[in-house]
């Protein structure tokens, strides 16, 4: 794995997540790590990405820096040909070049703005440090999509599968704010790498990119998509045909004790942040059927797993060369 920007990087889904479950099993940390540094920049807020991604580096025995691009550092420039008149200090072209002689590898972090479909798909800032950075890069959560949650959710489906093959519902749920479509459209790439039953439901306008979502079942019903489902992932997006808007706050669509009882006594996922009784009822996330803490815990093993991948590709290519 020479980066992990998308989850095409991944070359064996079932053999990450089995590694992934070894190193959650260890009582020690590794010395792959050493000598070695994890830079991670965030054009945006982190909680749970920032913490695990930077204990997972220390349990490689990786030292990490830390940076909030925009406020700890010059504002960026990312256009070619650009005159840098304005508030830009710095060019992508130098910041990705001099970051690459402090990090062994740069992980980043940048939300779409959801006003321009095409520049967010087109990923500038995650591709821009892919394009002039001489390390590998790890995405913390891009424009359109964030595998390493997506990763951890497989671990977690992983843990606490007992069917040979479980169905797996992907619900919208409401919310106050316009939230990208980053998470889910991971997750769908995900679960369709499992062996499962997926169905997704959402209200009308809220399909998601259908060359993501490719031919899973999409259902504008949410209690029939529920029926017998064994996970439930609980996620608010925002239109991508209208792009970026919220077209109504259906509470309806709520995941309440009663929507957990049309399930196959499902797990509950999310992944966090969540906004109790909009997105998800208290008596659920209360409820032993709510995984969502086991899922964020998770997301340390993640993004060990794909660290120690990540080193342990730079060994080979290491050794090619001498």
């Amino acid at each position: 794995m020479k980066n992990y920007t998308e989850l095409s990087d991944i070359q064996d889904l079932q053999g990450l997540v089995t590694e992934a479950l070894e190193l959650k099993k260890a009582t020690s940390a590794l010395e792959i790590g050493k000598g070695k540094t994890l830079g991670m920049l965030f054009f945006n807020p982190s909680l749970r990405t920032r913490l695990s991604t930077e204990k997972a580096g220390k349990l490689l025995g990786m030292d990490v820096m830390v940076m909030n691009a925009g406020s700890d550092s010059w504002k960026l420039e990312f256009g070619d040909g650009a005159v840098m008149d304005a508030d830009k200090a710095e060019h992508i072209k130098e910041a990705a070049a001099v970051l690459s002689q402090y990090c062994d590898i740069i992980a980043v972090r940048a939300f779409p703005d959801l006003k321009d479909k095409e520049k967010d798909e087109a990923e500038i800032v995650l591709n821009s440090f892919k394009k002039y950075a001489s390390v590998p890069v790890v995405n913390l959560e891009s424009a359109t999509g964030h595998p390493l949650q997506a990763l951890a959710d497989a671990i977690t489906i992983s843990e606490l599968n007992k069917k040979d093959k479980p169905k797996i519902v992907l619900s919208w749920a409401p919310h106050p704010k316009a939230l990208p479509q980053s998470v889910p459209n991971s997750f769908a790439e995900v679960v369709q790498k499992l062996d499962a039953e997926f169905v997704i439901t959402n209200p009308e306008g809220y399909d998601l990119n259908p060359a993501i979502t490719k031919n899973v079942p999409v259902i504008h019903n949410q209690e029939e998509a529920l029926k017998d489902a064994d996970f439930v992932y609980v996620k608010n997006w925002s239109s991508y045909d209208t792009y970026g808007e919220k077209l109504n706050e259906d509470r309806n669509w709520t995941f309440s004790a009663e929507k957990l009882k049309l399930t196959n006594n499902a797990r509950v996922m999310h992944c966090l942040p969540v906004r109790r009784n909009m997105v998800i009822a208290d008596e659920v996330l209360d409820s032993e059927n709510s995984v969502v803490i086991q899922q964020a815990g998770n997301r340390t093993f993640a993004a060990q797993a794909v660290l120690k991948k990540i080193l342990e590709e730079k060994v080979k290519d290491l050794g090619k060369n001498v």
